[in-house]
């Protein structure tokens, strides 16, 4: 398991039990790298969605947890935000949420010259996405994908 991957995992373990008694659910948590900073994100999300107060409680528990379990080694910023309204779809938790939602699916390489499709999730399995677009349903192979995130109408 990579570091990323380590501090990912033990964020979420930390996470689940102050998550719970904030009455919100985990969506994501990342550990990236942007510019020469490194940043410990998680997104929370709830029925009705999660609103400022929502994060800054769970941020200030995580926070404190953190500092007492000390694990990551790097200098990072802590964030704990929504998923936002285009959020995407990363896990199969995710997919399973969303089937019949509309989305945005980019791939790696062109298919058919186009690598920016819309439709509705269909159905999904460890290998594929299946969207229907335009009456038909097209499926896409995992790999190939690059992102796959919730479209949203203003």
């Amino acid at each position: 398991m990579s570091k990323r991957e380590t501090y990912e995992k033990k964020t979420e373990e930390l996470l689940q039990p102050i998550a719970e008694k904030n009455g919100v659910s985990i969506y994501d948590v990342e550990y990236v790298k942007e510019g020469s900073d490194w940043y410990l994100r998680a997104y929370i999300d709830k029925e009705g969605g999660v609103g400022i107060n929502d994060c800054e409680a769970v941020s200030r528990a995580l926070s404190e947890a953190l500092d007492q379990e000390d694990f990551v080694e790097d200098a990072y910023i802590l964030e704990v935000s929504s998923p936002g309204l285009g959020r995407t779809l990363k896990k199969d938790k995710h997919l399973q949420k969303s089937l019949g939602e509309e989305v945005e699916l980019k791939t790696y390489k062109p298919i058919d010259k186009c690598k920016e499709f819309t439709g509705i999730l269909k159905a999904y399995d460890q290998d594929t996405v299946t969207l229907e677009m335009d009456g038909a349903d097209r499926t896409f192979v995992k790999t190939d994908i690059a992102l796959i995130r919730l479209t949203f109408d203003f």
